[in-house]
């Protein structure tokens, strides 16, 4: 986006797109986001999505679940952009991400058994890549969330341009300080990347929705949030995004159970979603005997 109004537009409502959660519906024990996020993308290959993806990935799948492995992750499928898939592995700190592919190396059954799946796995793909990014809680607003119970997650990529790091901040804590006061219930975590092919003055934005009414729902709290800035206001955020920002986009992506390795705590809180009853087969109806 070269347009500063089509970049200030995107920021607004991509923060917005939130459908109000009730108080019961979060619980105060939930965990935040982690402090070091690590996404896998998956590139697909025309045609090779759906069916044939998920039958693959159920060999990383059956192969942790089979080492009993405790490092959890779950994947997402995009919606838009091109056909991809996502897996989220959340750690404390980046000395736990080490650990974890330390103990993997040293676990052979398990090491030999991911190697299988991803030469199976890789007839599928056309491209593949690793990134990690660290939390910003400075630039982030209500991150404890009832992950289990969502469904889509709203991903926005900000490019930011050199040298102007420090108007990107005071644009997305603007954000942060007047949506906390006009729209109760918004929410976002954002995170900066550290190391992978999207490096270096890159932000994700990363909102969490149940159903993608909520994108609608966001129109009419963008507008609240807009009212509450007032023109004054709204001309420095658009002046500080013009200024900062190269570019700007948002993809949409839905969570999928059968190629994920949730927690525990995330099946036992909505096992229907994350770990559904195989589905009976009809069984076949007996042959007449001859009259």
């Amino acid at each position: 986006m070269k347009n500063s109004t089509r970049l200030l537009l995107s920021l607004s409502l991509l923060v917005s797109s939130l459908a109000p959660l009730n108080a019961q519906e979060t619980s105060a024990a939930m965990p935040g986001p982690p402090k070091v996020l690590v996404i896998n993308r998956e590139f697909l290959k025309p045609g090779k999505s759906g069916a044939a993806h998920r039958k693959t990935e159920s060999a990383f799948v059956n192969a942790m679940a089979a080492a009993k492995w405790p490092t959890r992750y779950f994947a997402a499928n995009s919606l838009s952009g091109a056909p991809r898939s996502l897996f989220f592995i959340g750690y404390e700190s980046f000395a736990a991400w080490e650990k974890d592919n330390l103990a993997t190396d040293q676990n052979a059954t398990l090491a030999a058994a991911l190697d299988h799946a991803a030469v199976v796995d890789g007839d599928l793909l056309s491209a593949y890549d690793v990134s990690a990014y660290a939390l910003r809680e400075d630039l982030s607003l209500r991150q404890t969330v009832d992950i289990p119970h969502m469904r889509y997650f709203e991903i926005s990529r900000f490019v930011v341009r050199p040298g102007h790091m420090k108007e990107f901040e005071e644009l997305a804590k603007l954000y942060v300080s007047n949506y906390e006061k006009s729209v109760p219930d918004a929410h976002w975590a954002t995170f900066e990347s550290m190391y992978g092919a999207d490096n270096g003055g890159v932000f994700l934005v990363i909102n969490p929705m149940k159903s993608m009414t909520e994108i609608d729902q966001g129109f009419a709290q963008s507008k609240q949030f807009m009212a509450a800035m007032g023109e004054d206001g709204m001309k420095k955020l658009e002046t500080l995004s013009a200024a900062c920002l190269a570019s700007a986009q948002s993809n949409l992506f839905a969570f999928s159970p059968s190629m994920s390795y949730p927690a525990d705590e995330w099946i036992k809180a909505d096992p229907t979603f994350w770990k559904p009853k195989p589905t009976a087969m009809a069984k076949k109806a007996e042959p007449k005997p001859a009259q």
